[in-house]
């Protein structure tokens, strides 16, 4: 069996404020990409434990180049760098199986730790055919163009209550972490949250046959939305059309068009 792991970096266990996340420069976001590799090895080792005989590693965090080269578990893929042109690096339909590692709860969501969607500065939100979606339904479209299901979503509670609403009750949800707020919540120990990893990405992968992959009716209806004026005034589309002062929409007739306004 071959799994593909998309990862994040605000739903690794340990993180918790934006310097660990955004600020590349900071010896928080040096911190994080090790809380990263360590969440990264434990699912690695769940996956294997469940009976696994590929992991393919995808550093889907902003920027680019995320993991820690040295801290990687031998014997996984792992597909990383900045010139990154296409969000599916490495899957296509012979993977059974998607995770998405360390993501987070969609634009807006109260009790969502460090939640965004796409971008986690411009506060920008995303539908499509109607229904807003966050970066776990996108990882997921893609994923579903493959025909592949997500077995497995980790992050805060907020994440894991957004993973079963769009993806169904039979997937593996792993909460590392609580969230009071957008940047406070409860955490726990990564050792401790390694442990839950391991044994639910074990868990997950024998669930392949329970679980859908996840798809919209095409063409998809894109619409992203801007908090103000002068925000969707610098936005520079490639393919949508201005709706009126904060909206623009875009018809996409593939789940890989989806990121592309």
């Amino acid at each position: 069996m071959k799994v593909y792991i998309s990862t994040d970096m605000e739903g690794i266990s340990g993180v918790v404020v934006w310097e660990q996340a955004r600020e590349f420069a900071s010896p928080h976001y040096e911190n994080a990409r090790r809380l990263l590799m360590g969440d990264i090895r434990a699912a690695i080792q769940g996956c294997r434990e469940g009976g696994a005989r590929h992991v393919t590693v995808l550093d889907g965090h902003g920027g680019g180049y995320n993991f820690v080269p040295e801290l990687m578990l031998p014997g996984a893929v792992y597909a990383t760098g900045t010139d990154r042109r296409q969000p599916h690096m490495g899957l296509d339909e012979s993977f059974a199986a998607g995770m998405l590692l360390g993501y987070h709860a969609m634009a807006g969501t109260p009790d969502g730790m460090l939640n965004h969607t796409q971008s986690s500065r411009s506060g920008i939100r995303y539908w499509y055919n109607g229904l807003e979606c966050g970066e776990i339904a996108q990882s997921a479209l893609v994923m579903g163009h493959f025909g592949v299901p997500v077995v497995m979503v980790t992050g805060d509670e907020a994440t894991c209550r957004e993973a079963k609403e769009f993806l169904g009750p039979e997937i593996v949800t792993v909460a590392v972490k609580k969230g009071y707020g957008r940047t406070c919540g409860e955490l726990l120990a990564p050792e401790e949250a390694h442990a839950l990893i391991i044994h639910g990405a074990r868990e997950a992968v024998k669930r392949v046959d329970r679980c859908k992959p996840f798809r919209m009716d095409r063409p998809i209806l894109g619409t992203i939305r801007f908090p103000d004026k002068q925000t969707a005034d610098s936005f520079r589309p490639s393919r949508s059309y201005r709706v009126d002062d904060v909206t623009f929409e875009a018809t996409f007739n593939s789940p890989l068009e989806i990121y592309f306004f």
